[in-house]
């Protein structure tokens, strides 16, 4: 345990972000208060392991302003829906008044002026919002999440297929874990990453061709990459009844990833949150039961005949 006073607050804690930098927090013995929705399986898992829990939403200044009080330094993390700027003025507005000393903002690598995306070009705007406060505030911009590989997984007859939109575009995947290792350094020392934009990237650039290549004898099967166009990917987002806000999201960054914006590799998870990032063919061993059932997202074949 540590003798250290200071206390952390983690939004979006019941997320894959979130909850792998709360338990990160508390195995080195620090003191998290949880910000969740509502108290379940998942909330009272996190008040076992040691954090204090706050139940609110990004969207209630009194809830979040209760939640900030005590608190050094905070994660905000908001879902790809709308009301992110309403969200993280709130939050500005609230850690000012409480004292609050930084923040790690979680972004997005698509995140620009002029971008397509209303989310990413919301995003880029609160970075601005925060960046104008007197909060030690750094921003982190991941490329696509390893875990986008479960939520875009189709098993069909004993094989695997990931049908997008992604051209012959190439990223390397980040996972989730490897991100919250760099959120929880950040918190723990803000000062040198002050108004810092931190891209984040997996091990190895790939295309999908690769992806699946490196996927297949992790799982055992034969995995394929299947290219679409953005708007059969979109028709089906929308189909399943996917929020607009996400679906246009997801139209403009298909044709981002396809003109680069989500390639690159650097040494971010390494050098500050001093962990070598998984490679795909470690993160599918890991997390292998997430590929045994399909993804939400999967665009599934069309049928003939």
């Amino acid at each position: 345990m540590t003798d250290d006073a200071r206390l952390f607050l983690v939004t979006g804690a019941t997320g894959k972000t979130g909850g792998g930098t709360v338990n990160l927090l508390l195995e080195r013995g620090h003191r998290v208060r949880a910000l969740v929705h509502r108290e379940d399986r998942r909330s009272r898992e996190l008040a076992r392991a040691g954090a204090e829990i706050a139940v609110s939403d990004l969207h209630d200044l009194d809830g979040v302003t209760t939640a900030m009080r005590g608190i050094t330094g905070a994660y905000l993390c908001h879902p790809i829906l709308p009301g992110l700027n309403e969200a993280t003025t709130y939050f500005a507005q609230a850690a000012t008044e409480a004292g609050v000393r930084s923040v790690v903002n979680m972004s997005q690598i698509s995140a620009r002026r002029d971008s397509g995306s209303e989310a990413a070009r919301l995003h880029w705007l609160c970075e601005r919002l925060l960046d104008r406060t007197d909060l030690l505030t750094t921003h982190i911009r991941p490329t696509f999440f390893a875990e986008w590989l479960t939520m875009c997984w189709e098993r069909r007859d004993g094989e695997g297929y990931l049908r997008l939109p992604f051209g012959d575009g190439r990223h390397a995947p980040i996972a989730a874990i490897d991100q919250s290792h760099v959120i929880a350094a950040l918190l723990l020392d803000p000062e040198p990453h002050d108004r810092a934009i931190h891209t984040l990237h997996g091990p190895v650039e790939l295309n999908h061709h690769e992806i699946t290549r490196a996927m297949s004898p992790a799982l055992g099967i034969p995995v394929h990459y299947e290219p679409i166009e953005v708007e059969e990917f979109a028709s089906a987002m929308s189909e399943r009844g996917m929020p607009a806000h996400l679906v246009q999201h997801l139209r403009n960054v298909a044709v981002d990833y396809q003109n680069g914006v989500f390639s690159g590799t650097n040494d971010t998870i390494e050098r500050i949150g001093h962990r070598l990032p998984l490679s795909v063919e470690q993160f599918v061993v890991e997390n292998k039961t997430a590929f045994d059932t399909n993804g939400p997202y999967f665009v599934p074949a069309p049928r003939h005949g």
